[in-house]
Protein backbone atom coordinates (compact mmCIF):
# COMPACT_ATOMS: atom_id res chain seq x y z
CA UNK A 1 0.00 0.00 0.00
CA UNK A 2 1.35 3.60 -1.03
CA UNK A 3 1.79 5.85 1.71
CA UNK A 4 -1.19 8.05 0.12
CA UNK A 5 -3.65 5.03 0.56
CA UNK A 6 -2.18 4.56 4.45
CA UNK A 7 -3.32 8.10 4.71
CA UNK A 8 -6.25 8.37 3.09
CA UNK A 9 -7.11 4.86 5.29
CA UNK A 10 -5.96 6.65 8.61
CA UNK A 11 -8.47 9.56 7.26
CA UNK A 12 -11.23 7.25 6.56
CA UNK A 13 -10.43 5.66 10.53
CA UNK A 14 -10.09 9.12 12.13
CA UNK A 15 -6.55 8.19 13.37
CA UNK A 16 -4.73 11.29 11.77
CA UNK A 17 -1.17 11.88 12.34
CA UNK A 18 -0.76 14.43 14.79
CA UNK A 19 2.11 16.85 13.65
CA UNK A 20 3.65 19.73 15.87
CA UNK A 21 5.97 22.51 13.79
CA UNK A 22 8.45 24.34 16.00
CA UNK A 23 9.64 27.48 14.18
CA UNK A 24 6.44 29.09 11.73
CA UNK A 25 8.83 31.14 9.44
CA UNK A 26 9.08 30.43 5.47
CA UNK A 27 9.65 26.84 5.76
CA UNK A 28 7.09 26.41 8.76
CA UNK A 29 4.12 28.65 7.22
CA UNK A 30 4.85 26.59 3.83
CA UNK A 31 4.33 23.04 5.13
CA UNK A 32 1.63 23.91 7.95
CA UNK A 33 -0.39 25.38 4.79
CA UNK A 34 0.45 22.10 2.53
CA UNK A 35 -0.75 19.92 5.81
CA UNK A 36 -4.34 21.26 5.48
CA UNK A 37 -4.69 19.81 2.37
CA UNK A 38 -3.19 16.33 3.31
CA UNK A 39 -5.46 13.62 4.09
CA UNK A 40 -4.77 11.66 7.66
CA UNK A 41 -2.52 14.57 8.83
CA UNK A 42 -3.20 17.46 11.10
CA UNK A 43 -1.38 19.82 12.71
CA UNK A 44 -1.79 20.21 16.18
CA UNK A 45 0.63 22.33 17.51
CA UNK A 46 2.43 25.66 16.26
CA UNK A 47 6.11 26.79 18.46
CA UNK A 48 8.10 30.39 17.36
CA UNK A 49 9.26 33.17 19.20
CA UNK A 50 7.62 35.26 17.78
CA UNK A 51 3.65 34.90 18.73
CA UNK A 52 2.73 36.69 15.80
CA UNK A 53 4.03 33.98 13.28
CA UNK A 54 2.88 31.40 15.11
CA UNK A 55 -1.14 32.68 15.59
CA UNK A 56 -0.88 33.67 11.89
CA UNK A 57 0.31 30.23 10.64
CA UNK A 58 -2.48 28.98 13.58
CA UNK A 59 -5.02 30.75 11.83
CA UNK A 60 -4.59 30.63 8.11
CA UNK A 61 -4.42 26.90 8.75
CA UNK A 62 -7.41 26.60 10.55
CA UNK A 63 -9.14 28.90 7.65
CA UNK A 64 -8.20 25.69 5.34
CA UNK A 65 -9.39 22.80 7.22
CA UNK A 66 -13.17 21.71 7.53
CA UNK A 67 -12.26 18.85 10.13
CA UNK A 68 -11.19 21.43 12.83
CA UNK A 69 -9.57 20.69 15.84
CA UNK A 70 -7.95 22.71 18.29
CA UNK A 71 -4.16 23.76 17.42
CA UNK A 72 -1.79 24.48 20.21
CA UNK A 73 0.23 27.70 19.66
CA UNK A 74 2.85 28.87 22.36
CA UNK A 75 6.31 30.59 21.93
CA UNK A 76 7.93 27.88 24.14
CA UNK A 77 8.67 24.66 22.26
CA UNK A 78 8.87 22.30 24.94
CA UNK A 79 4.80 22.77 25.57
CA UNK A 80 4.20 22.14 21.78
CA UNK A 81 6.76 18.77 21.99
CA UNK A 82 5.22 17.29 25.31
CA UNK A 83 2.04 17.76 24.55
CA UNK A 84 -0.16 14.49 24.31
CA UNK A 85 -1.97 16.04 20.69
CA UNK A 86 1.47 15.43 19.15
CA UNK A 87 3.14 12.48 18.03
CA UNK A 88 5.87 13.69 15.44
CA UNK A 89 7.25 17.21 15.44
CA UNK A 90 9.30 19.47 12.92
CA UNK A 91 11.98 21.78 13.59
CA UNK A 92 11.53 24.42 11.10
CA UNK A 93 13.82 26.99 12.99
CA UNK A 94 17.23 26.70 10.99
CA UNK A 95 19.28 27.27 14.00
CA UNK A 96 22.06 25.17 15.63
CA UNK A 97 21.45 25.78 19.55
CA UNK A 98 17.32 25.97 19.39
CA UNK A 99 17.64 22.32 17.32
CA UNK A 100 19.76 21.03 19.39
CA UNK A 101 17.69 21.75 22.25
CA UNK A 102 14.81 21.10 20.52
CA UNK A 103 16.08 17.29 19.79
CA UNK A 104 16.62 16.81 23.30
CA UNK A 105 13.30 17.16 24.19
CA UNK A 106 11.68 15.35 21.30
CA UNK A 107 14.11 12.70 22.72
CA UNK A 108 12.64 13.04 26.17
CA UNK A 109 9.47 13.27 24.93
CA UNK A 110 9.45 10.23 22.77
CA UNK A 111 8.36 12.30 19.74
CA UNK A 112 9.90 11.37 16.13
CA UNK A 113 12.12 14.48 14.43
CA UNK A 114 11.81 15.92 11.52
CA UNK A 115 13.88 18.33 10.65
CA UNK A 116 14.02 21.25 8.28
CA UNK A 117 17.39 22.08 10.15
CA UNK A 118 20.15 21.07 8.45
CA UNK A 119 22.42 23.23 9.94
CA UNK A 120 22.29 20.92 13.57
CA UNK A 121 21.50 17.65 11.87
CA UNK A 122 25.66 18.41 10.02
CA UNK A 123 26.63 19.66 13.81
CA UNK A 124 25.38 16.67 16.31
CA UNK A 125 23.32 14.23 13.77
CA UNK A 126 25.38 11.47 14.17
CA UNK A 127 25.07 11.42 17.84
CA UNK A 128 21.04 12.25 17.38
CA UNK A 129 20.40 9.72 14.96
CA UNK A 130 22.05 6.99 17.51
CA UNK A 131 20.11 7.88 20.08
CA UNK A 132 16.55 8.23 18.74
CA UNK A 133 17.17 5.01 17.23
CA UNK A 134 18.13 3.28 20.36
CA UNK A 135 14.86 5.23 22.18
CA UNK A 136 12.98 3.45 18.99
CA UNK A 137 12.61 6.70 17.49
CA UNK A 138 13.09 8.41 14.21
CA UNK A 139 15.61 11.29 13.59
CA UNK A 140 15.22 12.68 9.88
CA UNK A 141 16.35 15.40 7.89
CA UNK A 142 13.40 15.98 5.36
CA UNK A 143 12.38 15.47 2.04
CA UNK A 144 12.08 18.40 -0.44
CA UNK A 145 15.51 19.56 1.00
CA UNK A 146 18.66 19.23 -1.79
CA UNK A 147 20.37 16.58 0.85
CA UNK A 148 17.16 13.92 0.61
CA UNK A 149 16.24 15.05 -2.82
CA UNK A 150 19.50 14.09 -4.00
CA UNK A 151 19.88 11.17 -1.97
CA UNK A 152 16.42 9.34 -3.71
CA UNK A 153 18.72 9.88 -7.30
CA UNK A 154 21.53 8.45 -5.34
CA UNK A 155 20.36 5.43 -4.27
CA UNK A 156 17.94 5.16 -7.24
CA UNK A 157 20.90 4.96 -9.47
CA UNK A 158 22.93 2.49 -6.73
CA UNK A 159 19.72 -0.05 -6.70
CA UNK A 160 20.01 -0.43 -10.48
CA UNK A 161 23.30 -1.37 -10.13
CA UNK A 162 25.46 1.83 -11.38
CA UNK A 163 28.57 3.50 -9.85
CA UNK A 164 27.89 6.86 -8.97
CA UNK A 165 30.17 9.16 -9.16
CA UNK A 166 29.40 12.58 -8.30
CA UNK A 167 25.95 13.73 -6.06
CA UNK A 168 25.04 17.52 -5.92
CA UNK A 169 23.10 20.32 -6.51
CA UNK A 170 22.38 23.22 -8.34
CA UNK A 171 23.42 26.27 -6.33
CA UNK A 172 19.92 28.92 -6.10
CA UNK A 173 21.84 32.06 -5.51
CA UNK A 174 24.88 34.19 -6.75
CA UNK A 175 27.85 33.40 -4.61
CA UNK A 176 28.72 36.56 -2.51
CA UNK A 177 31.53 35.23 -0.01
CA UNK A 178 30.77 38.00 2.54
CA UNK A 179 27.05 38.19 2.51
CA UNK A 180 25.78 39.65 5.55
CA UNK A 181 22.11 40.69 6.86
CA UNK A 182 22.15 44.05 5.91
CA UNK A 183 23.54 43.58 2.28
CA UNK A 184 20.83 41.23 1.62
CA UNK A 185 18.46 43.24 3.39
CA UNK A 186 16.15 44.56 0.71
CA UNK A 187 15.94 41.22 -1.55
CA UNK A 188 14.92 39.47 1.72
CA UNK A 189 12.13 42.21 2.15
CA UNK A 190 11.14 41.18 -1.42
CA UNK A 191 11.09 37.70 -0.71
CA UNK A 192 9.64 37.75 2.31
CA UNK A 193 12.12 35.86 3.76
CA UNK A 194 14.85 36.18 6.68
CA UNK A 195 17.83 38.79 6.25
CA UNK A 196 20.47 35.97 7.56
CA UNK A 197 18.90 33.08 6.22
CA UNK A 198 19.37 34.75 2.75
CA UNK A 199 22.32 35.56 3.75
CA UNK A 200 23.23 32.03 4.23
CA UNK A 201 22.35 31.09 1.34
CA UNK A 202 24.74 33.98 -0.53
CA UNK A 203 27.46 33.14 1.25
CA UNK A 204 27.88 29.93 0.35
CA UNK A 205 27.11 27.92 3.77
CA UNK A 206 23.75 26.56 2.94
CA UNK A 207 25.36 24.91 0.07
CA UNK A 208 28.06 23.38 1.96
CA UNK A 209 25.80 22.36 4.59
CA UNK A 210 23.48 20.24 2.59
CA UNK A 211 26.45 19.15 0.90
CA UNK A 212 28.07 17.81 3.67
CA UNK A 213 24.74 16.33 4.96
CA UNK A 214 24.47 14.51 1.04
CA UNK A 215 28.12 13.23 2.08
CA UNK A 216 27.19 11.49 5.68
CA UNK A 217 24.41 10.06 4.48
CA UNK A 218 26.34 8.29 1.80
CA UNK A 219 30.04 8.69 2.54
CA UNK A 220 30.61 10.40 -0.56
CA UNK A 221 33.67 13.26 0.60
CA UNK A 222 34.16 16.52 -1.17
CA UNK A 223 36.91 16.39 -4.09
CA UNK A 224 38.69 20.06 -2.36
CA UNK A 225 37.93 21.93 0.63
CA UNK A 226 35.01 24.10 -0.76
CA UNK A 227 34.06 21.77 -3.65
CA UNK A 228 34.61 23.32 -7.64
CA UNK A 229 31.60 24.92 -8.40
CA UNK A 230 32.00 24.79 -11.81
CA UNK A 231 29.35 26.54 -13.94
CA UNK A 232 28.17 24.07 -16.63
CA UNK A 233 24.53 22.49 -17.50
CA UNK A 234 22.79 19.60 -18.44
CA UNK A 235 24.92 18.63 -21.40
CA UNK A 236 27.94 19.86 -20.24
CA UNK A 237 28.12 19.01 -16.47
CA UNK A 238 29.35 15.33 -16.84
CA UNK A 239 32.15 16.82 -19.03
CA UNK A 240 33.08 19.51 -16.25
CA UNK A 241 32.83 16.77 -13.10
CA UNK A 242 35.46 14.28 -15.09
CA UNK A 243 38.98 13.61 -13.68
CA UNK A 244 41.24 16.00 -14.90
CA UNK A 245 43.26 13.35 -17.40
CA UNK A 246 39.68 13.33 -19.45
CA UNK A 247 39.90 16.67 -19.07
CA UNK A 248 37.57 17.57 -16.30
CA UNK A 249 37.87 19.28 -12.82
CA UNK A 250 37.99 16.33 -10.51
CA UNK A 251 41.02 14.72 -8.66
CA UNK A 252 38.86 11.69 -8.03
CA UNK A 253 34.92 10.24 -7.95
CA UNK A 254 32.30 9.12 -5.24
CA UNK A 255 32.39 13.06 -4.49
CA UNK A 256 29.65 15.52 -3.37
CA UNK A 257 29.56 19.08 -5.78
CA UNK A 258 27.52 21.69 -6.54
CA UNK A 259 26.91 23.52 -9.77
CA UNK A 260 25.94 26.84 -11.12
CA UNK A 261 23.62 26.54 -13.66
CA UNK A 262 21.41 23.39 -12.48
CA UNK A 263 19.30 25.33 -10.38
CA UNK A 264 16.75 24.03 -8.94
CA UNK A 265 17.60 20.60 -9.31
CA UNK A 266 19.97 17.89 -8.11
CA UNK A 267 21.34 15.52 -9.74
CA UNK A 268 23.91 12.43 -9.82
CA UNK A 269 26.13 11.31 -12.75
CA UNK A 270 26.99 7.34 -13.24
CA UNK A 271 28.57 4.97 -15.44
CA UNK A 272 27.92 1.28 -15.89
CA UNK A 273 30.80 -0.86 -16.85
CA UNK A 274 28.35 -3.33 -18.55
CA UNK A 275 28.85 -2.52 -22.08
CA UNK A 276 25.01 -3.77 -22.72
CA UNK A 277 23.99 -1.49 -20.13
CA UNK A 278 26.08 1.33 -21.46
CA UNK A 279 24.74 0.93 -24.85
CA UNK A 280 21.31 1.16 -23.75
CA UNK A 281 21.83 4.37 -21.82
CA UNK A 282 22.49 5.43 -25.02
CA UNK A 283 19.80 3.84 -26.95
CA UNK A 284 17.39 5.53 -24.15
CA UNK A 285 18.83 8.63 -25.27
CA UNK A 286 20.16 9.37 -21.40
CA UNK A 287 23.27 10.78 -22.70
CA UNK A 288 26.69 10.29 -25.22
CA UNK A 289 28.01 8.51 -22.39
CA UNK A 290 30.53 7.19 -21.07
CA UNK A 291 29.37 9.06 -17.86
CA UNK A 292 25.32 9.55 -17.83
CA UNK A 293 23.57 12.51 -15.56
CA UNK A 294 20.30 11.60 -13.23
CA UNK A 295 18.91 15.09 -13.03
CA UNK A 296 15.56 15.93 -11.10
CA UNK A 297 14.71 19.38 -12.11
CA UNK A 298 13.25 20.45 -8.82
CA UNK A 299 12.92 20.54 -4.99
CA UNK A 300 9.92 21.41 -3.27
CA UNK A 301 11.11 22.19 -0.09
CA UNK A 302 8.91 22.24 3.13
CA UNK A 303 5.91 21.06 1.04
CA UNK A 304 7.64 17.70 0.83
CA UNK A 305 7.94 17.46 4.12
CA UNK A 306 4.75 15.72 4.70
CA UNK A 307 6.37 12.60 3.12
CA UNK A 308 8.81 12.52 5.51
CA UNK A 309 6.52 12.66 8.19
CA UNK A 310 4.69 9.97 7.19
CA UNK A 311 7.44 7.44 6.57
CA UNK A 312 8.42 8.37 10.14
CA UNK A 313 4.93 7.41 11.59
CA UNK A 314 3.98 4.76 9.41
CA UNK A 315 6.96 3.10 8.05
CA UNK A 316 9.67 4.12 10.63
CA UNK A 317 11.70 5.36 8.12
CA UNK A 318 14.17 8.47 7.29
CA UNK A 319 14.44 9.93 4.37
CA UNK A 320 17.75 10.96 4.81
CA UNK A 321 20.53 10.51 7.88
CA UNK A 322 24.09 10.05 9.56
CA UNK A 323 25.76 6.71 8.27
CA UNK A 324 27.46 6.89 11.74
CA UNK A 325 30.84 9.17 12.25
CA UNK A 326 30.72 12.56 10.39
CA UNK A 327 32.14 11.98 6.63
CA UNK A 328 32.65 15.51 6.09
CA UNK A 329 32.12 19.14 8.36
CA UNK A 330 31.21 22.79 7.29
CA UNK A 331 34.00 24.58 8.93
CA UNK A 332 33.95 28.55 10.01
CA UNK A 333 35.82 30.70 7.93
CA UNK A 334 36.22 34.41 8.68
CA UNK A 335 33.44 36.81 6.38
CA UNK A 336 35.72 39.71 7.34
CA UNK A 337 39.05 41.06 9.47
CA UNK A 338 37.75 40.25 13.65
CA UNK A 339 39.88 41.73 16.88
CA UNK A 340 40.77 40.06 19.46
CA UNK A 341 37.97 40.21 22.25
CA UNK A 342 35.64 41.00 19.15
CA UNK A 343 32.32 39.29 19.61
CA UNK A 344 31.71 36.91 17.07
CA UNK A 345 28.27 35.71 15.54
CA UNK A 346 26.83 32.42 13.80
CA UNK A 347 25.89 31.44 10.60
CA UNK A 348 24.02 34.16 8.28
CA UNK A 349 25.38 37.00 10.44
CA UNK A 350 28.33 39.40 9.91
CA UNK A 351 31.45 37.36 11.08
CA UNK A 352 31.68 33.76 9.53
CA UNK A 353 30.45 31.73 6.87
CA UNK A 354 31.05 27.85 6.07
CA UNK A 355 32.76 25.63 4.14
CA UNK A 356 33.07 22.16 3.48
CA UNK A 357 35.79 19.37 4.21
CA UNK A 358 36.27 16.23 4.95
CA UNK A 359 36.06 15.20 9.34
CA UNK A 360 39.73 14.27 8.74
CA UNK A 361 40.59 17.58 7.43
CA UNK A 362 38.90 19.31 9.91
CA UNK A 363 41.04 17.24 13.23
CA UNK A 364 44.04 17.51 11.09
CA UNK A 365 43.73 21.24 10.90
CA UNK A 366 41.95 22.20 13.99
CA UNK A 367 39.00 23.83 12.21
CA UNK A 368 35.82 24.72 14.01
CA UNK A 369 32.44 23.00 12.55
CA UNK A 370 30.39 26.26 11.90
CA UNK A 371 27.14 24.61 13.94
CA UNK A 372 29.31 25.53 17.03
CA UNK A 373 29.96 29.59 16.40
CA UNK A 374 26.76 29.59 18.96
CA UNK A 375 26.27 31.94 22.30
CA UNK A 376 28.99 33.55 23.40
CA UNK A 377 31.84 33.19 21.23
CA UNK A 378 35.14 35.73 21.66
CA UNK A 379 38.01 35.69 19.17
CA UNK A 380 41.49 35.55 21.19
CA UNK A 381 43.36 37.36 18.98
CA UNK A 382 43.17 39.04 15.33
CA UNK A 383 41.69 36.75 12.58
CA UNK A 384 42.02 37.68 9.06
CA UNK A 385 39.23 37.99 6.56
CA UNK A 386 39.24 34.34 4.74
CA UNK A 387 41.09 32.57 7.51
CA UNK A 388 39.38 29.34 8.84
CA UNK A 389 38.99 29.74 12.61
CA UNK A 390 40.73 27.84 15.28
CA UNK A 391 40.46 26.74 18.51
CA UNK A 392 43.64 29.33 19.29
CA UNK A 393 41.72 31.71 17.72
CA UNK A 394 38.63 31.79 19.59
CA UNK A 395 36.67 30.76 22.70
CA UNK A 396 33.81 28.37 22.53
CA UNK A 397 30.83 28.93 24.43
CA UNK A 398 30.69 25.35 26.65
CA UNK A 399 27.40 26.62 28.33
CA UNK A 400 25.09 26.06 24.89
CA UNK A 401 24.08 22.50 24.74
CA UNK A 402 24.82 22.53 21.10
CA UNK A 403 28.79 22.53 22.35
CA UNK A 404 27.98 20.12 24.97
CA UNK A 405 26.20 17.62 22.17
CA UNK A 406 28.66 17.98 19.89
CA UNK A 407 31.46 17.22 22.95
CA UNK A 408 29.39 13.78 22.93
CA UNK A 409 29.54 12.99 19.81
CA UNK A 410 33.29 13.61 19.17
CA UNK A 411 33.95 11.44 21.96
CA UNK A 412 31.54 8.84 21.23
CA UNK A 413 32.70 8.78 17.42
CA UNK A 414 36.23 9.48 18.71
CA UNK A 415 37.54 5.71 16.85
Amino acid sequence: MSIYQELLARERDGQPIKVGVVGAGQMGFGLISQISRIPGMEIRGICDVNMEAAERASSYYQSKVTNKHPVLVSSDYRKVIQSDEVEVIVDATGIPEVGANISLEALRSRKHLVLLNVEVDITIGSIMHNWFTSAGLVYTGSAGDEPAATLELYEFAKTMGFEVLVAGKGKNNPFIPNANPDTCKEEALQKRMSAHMLAAFQDGTKTMAEMNLLSNATGLIPDKIGMHGVEAHLETVADKLNLQENGGVLNQFGVVEYVKGLAPGVFVIVKSELEPVDAELRYLKVGKGPHYVLYRPYHLASLETPITIAKAVLHHDTSIHPLGAPVSETVAVAKRDIQAGEAIDGIGGYSVRGVLETHQEMKKYSHIPIGLISGKIIAKRPIRQGQFLTLDDVELDPSTTVWKLRALQDRLFSN
